[in-house]
């Protein structure tokens, strides 16, 4: 809303750069200044009367259905002028200037005014001024997706609600991101197949894996072979014991031995559970 509430300051500094109306003072409305009396010069108040903030829908396909933007709200915005000229002026002096300031910001402008109107020409004693008070509707929209090439600074930042702030997807949670919190893990079974080894695709590349052997032990001694049989893995990304090793796609387990020690995970005919993480 601070955007919003400088308003008036903005369109006084714009009016004031445009050389046709260099005759003119303007300033906004609150806070108030010292006019001079009697009144030498024509000045011109600016302000803002009222705010309306509307939920914004768009037509998203030839059948007229409405859709309600997230990111954006349209705003109504009635906007005051407060125009005093000298006596001597005469009071179609006032209409004048109301008559080129609604030009200039209708047409030079990106403000997307939709009406504009005057009231009476009325008499200020206090002053020695003629005052007449006008307003226009515009409409603008917060947060528009696309840039533009306003004369004003947006209500609110469109990088920071639309832009690249909303689809920097190094400090904003992504689709992908969603999806790993909510199926962080999928479990699954296998059969081994004998041979020297076998990958095991679950539809991603995992970052840790955990596999057993149904129906048994951790682990099987052979006290007097002086072996070991592991029907248990666990692999990270870059590493792993043995039997077992993460790979682009999924993972891969085998029966390989070493030293007396076999990573018993592929053996034929023989049923596997496994956790595999995302």
């Amino acid at each position: 809303m601070d955007s919003i509430v400088a308003l008036p300051r903005l369109i006084v500094e714009w009016l004031g750069t445009q050389e046709d109306m260099s005759d003119l003072t303007f300033f906004v409305e609150y806070p108030p200044i010292k006019k001079a009396v009697p009144l030498r010069k024509s000045i011109v108040a600016v302000g803002v009367e009222s705010i309306e903030i509307k939920d914004k829908f768009v037509d998203t396909d030839s059948d007229g259905v409405l859709e309600r933007q997230e990111y954006c709200r349209l705003a109504l915005i009635r906007a005051n002028l407060k125009i005093c000229v000298p006596f001597d002026l005469g009071g179609q002096t006032c209409h004048d200037i109301f008559t080129r300031i609604a030009d200039a910001l209708t047409f030079r402008t990106d403000l997307n005014i939709s009406e504009s109107g005057c009231e009476n020409v009325v008499s200020d004693r206090d002053t020695d001024s003629l005052i007449m008070n006008g307003w226009f509707l515009m409409q603008a929209d917060f947060c528009p997706a696309q840039s533009t090439d306003e004369n004003y600074v947006s209500f609110l930042d469109k990088e920071l609600l639309c832009g690249s702030h909303i689809r920097n997807n190094d400090i904003h949670v992504t689709a992908g991101d969603k999806e790993k919190w909510n199926a962080y893990c999928v479990t699954g079974t296998y059969i081994g197949n004998g041979s020297a080894s076998q990958t095991i695709r679950p539809g991603f590349a995992p970052k840790a894996v955990f596999v057993c052997a149904t129906g048994y032990p951790p682990m099987k001694i052979n006290f007097s072979g002086q072996t070991v049989k592991n029907y248990f893995g666990f692999a990270c990304s870059g590493d792993g014991t043995q039997g077992v090793s993460v790979t682009s796609d999924g993972f891969r387990v085998s029966s390989a031995t070493s030293g007396g020690a076999t990573g018993a995970l592929n053996e034929a005919a023989t049923s596997y559970l496994y956790v595999a993480f995302r």
